[in-house]
């Protein structure tokens, strides 16, 4: 058995990482009970949706409706984010409605703007897995190839980086007007599993030229400190001067420098060193402790102008709940970049892990238990940002009441919530819970995960249909907004279901998970990297 010696079976004396405890240790078999609960919720989140608003982008629960993202109609967000779940999940029936309704009824003919990115992730993104989950079903790489060249033209830019819209129907790449025409860093940086394993499937380099050329660009960019701050120039390839952060349009750069490492079978050496560079970097400039209890958390640098126009950043004590990806992905990393030994135990050996790979499990292990940390609010579910405790806050003065380690700004006794505290169904934090889960088989991860779906069972579930997202995680009862966010079915609740199943479905040394939860296989490349 090759957990003996790591739990003491035969030695001693036992030598443990952070977030991996001999006492808690479970193994990988399912929790039969817990998974089909989960099971019953995707379904009725489902079947509500599919009565209501069956092909629409988007589900309203309360008001039984569904709505498009574009006046011109939509191209089947929901549908197509939740068919490999479905697939997961051994839901037959509603897969071979939702498979149908993509042959007969899908369109991308669509006279009108789409993000690049969310398309790229969820739509993109689900056909490929759906079409490697089904025994590679033919109507799923077809819609996958014909939405990837109606996407192509977005990477005609004097860099080679993506503009953020795309009309589909013309086939054009659209400026975002919002930004002045400049692309978020995340947006530009998450879409290279996607074109990479289109190409790997179709043996059509061009899609993969079009998204690895971003990474080179980026590369070349590179800031000195080795972060990226979240905008960038379609123009001239280069960083704008904006926030540095791993929250929002930042976050999926920093996690897919990992997973297109992982994609390529770990034979990719410059997205490794692209990697350890960065988390170098994040460790140096972003890693923080919260006043109190010493929570590890990430903070955010923006920047600021003098009276003299001279530029400084500010250390800000902000952290997205998107960013409750990182502890998985930093605990993932460990075991691939930061690994003495391939494949490590699991949990890994403190033996088997680098000192920057101990540094890096630690860290992920950490942030975990800081994300946990944020889901102590009425609900048990934790806001959309959360602010940290520092000694120069002054809130003793302003808010005496705010708590010694974290907070949501603007949240007073009886005053309206502030935006920062709803919660809209995200999955950052089951993501990492799984991640972590199925490195060391601690049931701790189980437990907080179950805690998550319970809270999401009793505060968001709308009993004629579906799920929606709350306004004030520490109000109870919670007031509903009316919309249920499509990577509920997509990644919230698929990862609950993998945190509960057998370690053999979706095991990590097999897949990489877009960043919209879509598992797609890890494979060699026959394409080689075209910049060092």
């Amino acid at each position: 058995m090759k957990y003996r010696s790591f739990f003491g079976l035969d030695t001693p004396a036992l030598r443990e990482l952070p977030g991996a405890s001999k006492g808690t240790y479970v193994g990988f078999e399912a929790d039969v009970e817990k998974r089909d609960a989960v099971v019953e919720a995707f379904r009725h989140a489902w079947l509500a949706y599919e009565r209501d608003a069956m092909g629409d982008d988007e589900y309203h629960p309360i008001s039984h409706m569904g709505s498009n993202l574009t006046a011109a109609g939509g191209i089947g967000y929901t549908v197509v984010d939740s068919i490999d779940t479905m697939l997961l999940m051994g839901l037959t029936e509603e897969y071979e409605r939702a498979r149908d309704w993509v042959a007969t009824n899908m369109t991308f003919d669509r006279d009108a703007n789409f993000n690049t990115f969310e398309t790229t992730i969820r739509v993109l993104g689900g056909l490929l897995a759906a079409h490697h989950l089904s025994n590679e079903e033919p109507i799923f790489l077809e819609k996958a190839k014909e939405l990837a060249d109606r996407i192509l033209p977005v990477f005609e830019t004097e860099s080679g980086l993506p503009l953020s819209m795309v009309n589909l129907g013309k086939r054009e790449g659209v400026p975002d007007r919002d930004n002045n025409g400049l692309v978020s860093t995340a947006e530009a940086a998450t879409l290279q599993l996607e074109f990479r394993y289109l190409s790997f499937l179709t043996d059509e380099d061009v899609y993969w030229k079009k998204a690895e050329r971003v990474m080179a660009v980026i590369k070349a960019a590179r800031m000195a400190p080795g972060l990226a701050s979240i905008f960038m120039n379609p123009k001239d390839g280069k960083f704008v001067t904006s926030a540095i952060r791993l929250g929002s349009r930042g976050d999926s750069f920093y996690e897919y420098l990992l997973k297109q490492y992982v994609q390529t079978d770990l034979t990719e050496d410059v997205y490794k060193d692209m990697y350890d560079y960065t988390m170098d970097a994040i460790h140096s400039h972003l890693v923080q402790k919260s006043m109190e209890s010493g929570l590890t958390y990430t903070s955010e640098l923006v920047p600021e102008r003098d009276q003299n126009n001279q530029m400084s950043w500010r250390l800000m004590p902000k952290q997205d709940f998107l960013v409750c990806f990182f502890g998985g992905s930093l605990m993932l990393g460990a075991t691939r970049t930061g690994s003495l030994v391939h494949p490590v135990s699991r949990p890994p050996l403190p033996e088997e892990l680098s000192e920057t790979g101990q540094r890096d499990w630690r860290t992920g292990a950490e942030l975990i238990k800081t994300c946990m940390a944020t889901h102590d609010t009425k609900t048990g579910l934790a806001p959309e940002i959360a602010h940290f405790r520092i000694p120069t806050d002054g809130l003793e003065r302003t808010m005496p009441y705010a708590p010694k380690d974290w907070y949501i700004k603007g949240a007073r006794p009886g005053a309206p919530a502030p935006y920062d505290a709803r919660y809209i169904l995200r999955p950052e934090t089951v993501e990492s819970l799984f991640i972590a889960f199925r490195l060391t088989g601690d049931q701790r991860y189980r437990d907080y995960g179950w805690n998550i779906f319970s809270a999401i069972q009793t505060h968001c579930r709308i009993e004629s249909g579906g799920f929606a997202s709350i306004i004030n995680v520490d109000d109870v009862p919670a007031e509903h907004e009316d919309k249920m966010e499509t990577f509920l079915m997509s990644e919230t609740l698929k990862y609950l279901f993998l945190l509960f199943s057998d370690g053999d479905v979706v095991p990590l040394d097999k897949y990489v998970f877009n960043t919209e939860a879509h598992p797609l296989p890890i494979f060699t490349p026959t394409i080689r990297t075209g910049f060092s």
